[in-house]
């Protein structure tokens, strides 16, 4: 099995690791000094579930690669049709591009590109962020993926993932509704990312205050609204699932969002919040508690965007 891992960063680096510790052909795709520290030291996690090292063959050039199985495409949001135009030199026959991003319309910037053939959508639960070159920490979440065909087929390139994220000893799902289950997600992932970065404090602080609990369940309320609107509606034992997973995350969880926000970094903010916001709008819906967010983070990355410019 020959994975390349597509953008190293919490997401990859973790399960790209795990994957490669079960024994499958592992390449991971970075840059700059991260790049550097996993060419000299190889890939460091530490996580709530056991820290561990592996030596993975890493390069910043898809031809070092060659082709590939899958590829786990955990790049931001908003280098998602850059990075997809990087992508040839791995696509081998029936190679499967699968997309572990924050967002929902991913899949079909992916497919302008690719080919919607060489795409699957995904979902990874995870809180897990780069804190130093070639260092992967992994603080909590569910630590799973959920994947599946944009057709909903159960194919012999998803259930052979299955099984090589099952070896690696991760939770894996195989989804015959997958952007269902993206909605559902986006849903979970604008109010969690949302709220503590709106607010600056972690969930377990947002859980304990009523008027934010309220905010939070509004936010995954919107954004089922839109879902259902968009012809991708999240059913209601979903929706609960999405606030039990709410109410289960570790108590001192962030957000990356929150934490490009706080370290300068460009957030990804058009691809939750905007995008809701403009979706909502397409469709006549009103979203206030999306657009009240939205309108207190934009400024910080436009602020973010222009320091880095």
């Amino acid at each position: 099995m020959r994975i390349a891992v597509y953008g190293a960063g919490g997401v990859g680096g973790y399960f790209g690791g795990r994957l490669a510790q079960a024994g499958a052909d592992v390449h991971l795709l970075a840059r700059g000094a991260h790049l550097q520290a996993l060419r000299e030291h190889g890939l460091r996690v530490r996580s709530v579930k056991g820290d561990f090292a592996v030596r993975v063959a890493a390069t910043d050039d898809p031809a070092d690669v060659g082709p590939c199985d899958y590829v786990l495409f955990c790049v931001k949001s908003y280098d998602t049709e850059a990075a997809a135009a990087r992508l040839g030199p791995m696509l081998g026959d029936g190679a499967a591009v699968v997309s572990l991003q924050n967002g929902v319309d991913n899949e079909e910037k992916l497919a302008r590109v690719v080919g919607e053939g060489h795409v699957m959508g995904g979902a990874a639960y995870i809180f897990a962020g780069i804190t130093e070159p070639g260092v992967i920490v992994h603080t909590g979440g569910p630590t799973s993926l959920t994947f599946g065909e944009l057709d909903g087929r159960t194919s012999e390139r998803a259930q052979r993932l299955l099984a090589c994220c099952q070896q690696a000893g991760f939770g894996a799902e195989l989804s015959t509704s997958i952007k269902t289950v993206l909605w559902a997600k986006l849903a979970f992932i604008c109010a969690q990312a949302g709220m503590t970065a709106a607010v600056r404090l972690p969930i377990g602080e947002i859980r304990t205050v009523d008027a934010a609990w309220a905010a939070f369940q509004r936010l995954v309320g919107e954004v089922c609204a839109v879902a259902a609107a968009d012809g991708n509606p999240v059913p209601p034992a979903a929706r609960e699932r999405v606030l039990a997973a709410a109410h289960a995350v570790e108590p001192g969880s962030l957000s990356s969002l929150h934490d490009d926000l706080v370290h300068g970094r460009r957030m990804e903010l058009e691809a939750l919040h905007g995008f809701v916001v403009r979706r909502a709008a397409e469709h006549g819906l009103p979203v206030p508690m999306s657009e009240a967010v939205y309108a207190i983070l934009r400024p910080w990355a436009v602020r973010n965007e222009l320091a880095r410019s």
